[in-house]
């Protein structure tokens, strides 16, 4: 009811049907029906004390919308505002994008290409946002060694303190020493890498923030405040996606990869070989610094389900595999590239 009453007091919709649908990671999201059968998208932020990121957010899809990117847009409230914050839920309200599927484990065949497109349409609009122009940093710095590895020996200790560990804490806690064992390798990825561009990106472009339908991208979905991050890492970490990494085979997941970059470089060309051909090592290299998802049974214990499992158990494979092949895989997109 106080969503039904929310939607009517600030955005004057009159609800034929409220679905509760997977909350994200911050908000509680429902399918909205009005009375002329329009759908909508609505998310009901739980901190109050986070409205003005969540604000910042909604403005940088917004901008990259208006720069003809695709994304879901806001609806603004009676008060022309891009969240409503005056009543009792905090919310914003988003266009419905249907009859689409995320690009999480589901990048194949032509999507490589069209994903590369639309991603690098999207770099292109926001290398332009007025926050800050694009800059160019030592690639090292793309992941802090040193504050990882203290990490990792934190989460460790916190798994083995535990009296019992449940089947996923304790593969999370051997993926951790896996991962602790390579830190040499790791630094060594690191230490070749030239200066890199950094610019105001989408923030979390993660495969399930990519609305695909058919073999084309409906949407971005999910931006971050307007933060300065490595180009190279953002290009990674959407083509990089363990399931497709996974579900693909090594082989097909390269050529895939190589037609995204491909794809990428034409729609954004002022991109430098060098970001793109850092992406593999920069992407290999985050993914092993992270503790995402491993540590999420001691700190955020309540997210864990099967879903989030899979997941980590994919990224640690996939991050393994990029690490063991890297020189061949580097190799073959240099070729294509050039």
């Amino acid at each position: 009811m106080a969503v039904i009453s929310t939607l009517a007091l600030a955005y004057g919709l009159h609800p034929a049907e409220v679905t509760r649908i997977p909350q994200g990671t911050s908000t509680d999201n429902y399918a909205i029906v009005d009375h002329t059968g329009r759908r909508y998208f609505a998310k009901v932020y739980r901190d109050r004390d986070r409205l003005d990121h969540e604000r910042a957010s909604v403005e940088l899809s917004e901008y990259a919308a208006d720069g003809g990117v695709a994304t879901a847009r806001a609806t603004r409230t009676r008060e022309h505002e891009l969240l409503e914050t005056r009543g009792r839920l905090p919310m914003s309200l988003w266009s419905y994008v249907p009859h689409t599927e995320t690009a999480e484990g589901n990048l194949t065949g032509a999507r490589w290409a069209a994903v590369g497109t639309a991603m690098g349409r999207l770099h292109s609009r926001l290398a332009a946002h007025p926050a800050a122009a694009p800059t160019l940093e030592p690639g090292t710095a793309v992941c802090d060694v040193t504050a990882a590895r203290d990490r990792f020996e934190s989460l460790i200790l916190a798994f083995q303190h535990r009296p019992r560990l449940g089947e996923f804490e304790t593969w999370a806690l051997q993926a951790a020493l896996e991962r602790q064992a390579l830190w040499g390798d790791i630094e060594r990825t690191l230490a070749s890498l030239p200066q890199l561009t950094v610019q105001v990106l989408h923030g979390d472009l993660a495969a399930p923030n990519v609305l695909l339908k058919n073999d084309e991208v409906a949407a971005f979905v999910d931006f971050r405040p307007r933060t300065p991050r490595y180009l190279s890492w953002e290009i990674a970490r959407l083509g990089c996606d363990p399931k497709s990494v996974l579900a693909n085979g090594v082989e097909s997941w390269l050529t895939g990869y190589t037609d995204l970059a491909l794809a990428y470089r034409d729609a954004n060309p002022k991109v430098s070989a060098d970001d793109l051909l850092s992406t593999l090592r920069v992407g290999c290299a985050a993914m092993l610094c992270s503790t995402s998802p491993l540590a999420a049974p001691v700190e955020r214990p309540h997210i864990v389900d099967a879903a989030l499992e899979s997941y980590g158990r994919a990224r640690h494979e996939a991050a393994l595999m990029l690490l063991g092949r890297l020189p061949v895989l580097e190799e073959a997109l240099r070729d294509a590239l050039h």
